[in-house]
């Protein structure tokens, strides 16, 4: 899978990105539409829509192929699996995101110009939406994603969670942005967090029981965003009392850092995502704890019983 930066020098860089997929109807071809020219190919990996998902990336030109779910991770790392040989570059996006005008031109210029032969990772600016309103405040947007990688040099954390792309080699910035706009209710908006408040819930327990093997950027000294994010996630916030800590994390980014300026929508938000989400974490891993000592199981064990997720 490895690619030798000396052999790009003389060919049009292959570039694929990869797009997971399951019932994004309302996003899909936006985001396809979003992609720059200098995309070879656009995979799609699908996992059971229901609806006309597919048939709308198809129609755009993509490639679909299907798989069944895991989590994110295994899910990505299986898709670059699937990629041909002369792939160079994979540029990993979820389907409700998009890429500003400005990073599509600043991708494809950067390619058309082959000048990355000693580059093996680029970040982006990431923003989110929530309701249709761009997150401004609060001191978590824009964060920086490593989302474009070379071929061969990079992967997905093995995490069930707020998973990253680890890359082995140097990296640069872009100054373009890359945004995430979910078109769907607050309703499904409660339902996934809630999904994703179990997953989560797993690996603050695989901290806590060590039942898998710790995949992680955590790092203070790499300069990284994310690397320094997850080493405050996994030293700092995992070791202070649970509950209590997504109300401090909420105190910090609704106070300190001035979340209560993106007003009503953005204060919904807050206090979902910054507690309610947090809060509801620290209940289920609670809840798994209680679960072992209550019925002397292993950890795994309750996980399934309590979380019905099989790890």
């Amino acid at each position: 899978m490895s690619t030798d930066p000396s052999t790009s020098k003389n060919k049009s860089m292959r570039i694929v990105a990869i797009i997971l997929t399951r019932d994004e109807s309302i996003h899909i071809e936006r985001c396809i539409r979003s992609l720059p020219e200098v995309i070879s190919e656009i995979l799609v990996v699908d996992c059971g829509s229901n609806d006309d998902t597919v048939t709308k990336a198809s129609r755009l030109g993509a490639k679909v192929i299907f798989h069944k779910w895991t989590n994110y991770a295994s899910q990505f790392n299986w898709a670059l699996t699937q990629l041909n040989d002369d792939t160079d570059w994979v540029l990993r996006i979820d389907a409700d995101e998009y890429l500003t005008l400005t990073l599509a031109n600043e991708i494809k210029t950067y390619f058309c110009k082959l000048e990355c032969n000693d580059v093996n990772g680029i970040f982006f600016s990431r923003r989110m939406t929530f309701q249709g309103q761009l997150i401004r405040y609060g001191g978590i947007f824009p964060v920086r994603v490593l989302r474009l990688f070379r071929f061969g040099c990079g992967e997905c954390e093995n995490r069930w969670m707020d998973e990253h792309i680890k890359v082995i080699g140097p990296t640069i910035e872009f100054n373009g942005e890359l945004i995430d706009d979910n078109l769907n209710s607050l309703t499904w908006w409660v339902d996934k967090h809630n999904k994703y408040a179990s997953r989560e819930a797993v690996d603050l327990l695989n901290l806590e029981y060590g039942f898998m093997p710790h995949d992680s950027v955590a790092n203070l000294r790499g300069g990284s965003q994310a690397g320094m994010k997850r080493w405050l996630k996994e030293v700092v916030y995992f070791r202070l009392p649970g509950g209590f800590r997504a109300l401090v994390y909420f105190f910090y980014r609704y106070f300190v850092r001035c979340g209560f300026l993106d007003g009503t929508v953005g204060s919904t938000f807050h206090f979902l995502q910054g507690f309610w989400y947090r809060y509801l974490v620290d209940a289920k891993v609670a809840e798994v704890r209680r679960y072992i000592k209550k019925n002397g199981c292993g950890i795994q064990e309750a996980i399934v019983k309590v979380l019905n997720i099989k790890v």
